[in-house]
């Protein structure tokens, strides 16, 4: 009995290693193909709502592999569905596909020279946060994954996201509108799973935070409102100028002096201010916009209230009016701790226990958010930074730069979460608050 039981192990385990075997060959062949990919988008960028041809390049891609493709979604959006040969769970992986209004500056050969339009002004283009990447990366995992569809137990559903950084003003985007348009409903998603490149962190390295891990955005309009006189004479009229000053220092106080900054953190701040239209005038009013970053529910909703409480207040005490007007751009991307506990060991397993680094809260901010409202999600980083590099030049910015080695590590680990995923009888159950 002892025997046949050993020979039996002794089978499992040459077909897992046959297995294994298979796919880093798969993982191998893939690896040119990404960096060609990447290199093409980055070369052709494309901004939020307008990626038509990255997203044609994606859906031909899905349709050659055999994949059911749809497109179109939130404007310019491509889903492609993967069955497995065994029925199961769904699990959908997430890529944003969208370029900035950045004018690139380096002497890469496959340099961005686009441009294009934004807000009214002709603006050079460019992938500054690496969702080139993200995009290529998805790609290669749909070509993988489609050569071993006898391992797949249930299906997966691969999301090309248009405009992360914000549609167009005037127009809804993103993946709000991915999830407003059914995205994550028939089939209905399990699990969700994304990944970022970050050009600061070295390849090989991935970094993950279980619970709250980036910020939810906000963003905020003040406009106030005084009453226009003589530069000279001050006291016949209420300057907004100054009111808007001491609402600028006050707003700074809710954050230093009122917010639990050992808890989570929390930033406000003021990104443009536009009053008047002559040195010797106080104008009539004046407008301030900026954003909020919080990584805690209650910490939001205290700040929103005690921001228009505040606002007003001031404006008052110094003769004039104000008016405070906040907008949701993201949620919190809340990576849910049951799936993060789940998938930890997938993590480990594919770039080594050493090159998993827990990470602190990041206030930058992430619209992946809103998949994870409707199903439990994990998202993590990706090192993106050449090993020993002294400099590294950081997201949104002409200088950005990422090493092409990093793309396989990614292959390799969504792949590999899918099918342990897939394979697997744990079903995290959404437990995490749904917020607006």
């Amino acid at each position: 009995m002892k025997k046949l039981i050993v020979l039996g192990l002794l089978g499992i385990a040459t077909a897992a290693t046959a297995q294994d075997e298979a796919l880093q060959k798969d993982f191998a062949a893939i690896e040119s193909k990404v960096i060609e990919w990447r290199r093409d988008i980055h070369q052709n960028p494309e901004l939020g709502n307008r990626e038509f041809k990255t997203a044609e390049k994606i859906a031909n891609h899905l349709k050659d592999l055999g994949l059911e493709v749809e497109t179109g979604v939130a404007h310019t959006g491509v889903v492609g569905l993967l069955k497995g040969d065994l029925p199961g769970k769904v699990v959908a992986l997430r890529a944003d596909i969208d370029a900035l209004p950045v004018t690139e500056r380096n002497d890469l050969p496959f340099k961005s020279t686009v441009t294009s339009e934004f807000l009214g002004e002709k603006v050079g283009v460019m992938h500054a946060c690496g969702h080139d990447t993200h995009t290529a990366i998805l790609m290669g995992v749909a070509e993988v994954l489609s050569k071993n569809k006898d391992k797949i137990k249930g299906t997966v559903k691969f999301i090309f996201q248009p405009a992360e950084e914000g549609p167009p003003p005037g127009e809804e985007g993103g993946a709000l509108l991915m999830v407003k348009e059914g995205v994550m409903d028939n089939p209905k998603v399990d699990a969700i799973f994304g990944l970022h490149i970050n050009s600061q962190t070295p390849v090989g390295t991935i970094k993950y935070k279980s619970g709250g891990t980036m910020a939810a955005a906000q963003s905020f309009t003040i406009k106030v409102k005084g009453k226009q006189s003589h530069g000279s004479q001050p006291w016949s009229g209420v300057d907004p100028i100054l009111i808007s000053a001491k609402i600028i220092d006050g707003l700074q106080t809710i954050i230093s002096r009122e917010t639990e900054l050992t808890n989570e953190a929390a930033v406000i701040t003021v990104g443009k201010i536009k009053s008047g239209v002559r040195f010797n005038i106080i104008p009539e009013d004046a407008e301030m916009i900026g954003t909020i970053r919080t990584l805690d529910y209650d910490m939001k909703d205290k700040l929103n209230a005690r921001m228009k409480e505040m606002v007003s207040t001031i404006a008052k005490a110094y003769g004039g009016e104000a008016t405070c007007e906040i907008k949701d751009a993201t949620d919190i991307t809340y990576n849910h701790p049951k799936l993060v506990e789940q998938m930890l060991p997938t993590l480990k397993e594919v770039a080594g226990a050493e090159n998993v680094v827990i990470q602190k809260a990041v206030t930058g901010a992430e619209d992946f958010s809103y998949f994870q409202r409707e199903a439990p999600g994990f998202f993590f980083f990706l090192g993106g930074m050449t090993p020993g590099t002294m400099e590294s030049y950081p997201h949104h910015t002409p200088d950005f730069l990422i090493d092409d080695s990093g793309l396989l590590l990614g292959v390799k680990t969504l792949t590999q979460m899918s099918l342990d995923y897939l394979n697997s009888d744990k079903t995290p159950r959404l437990e995490t608050p749904i917020r607006g």
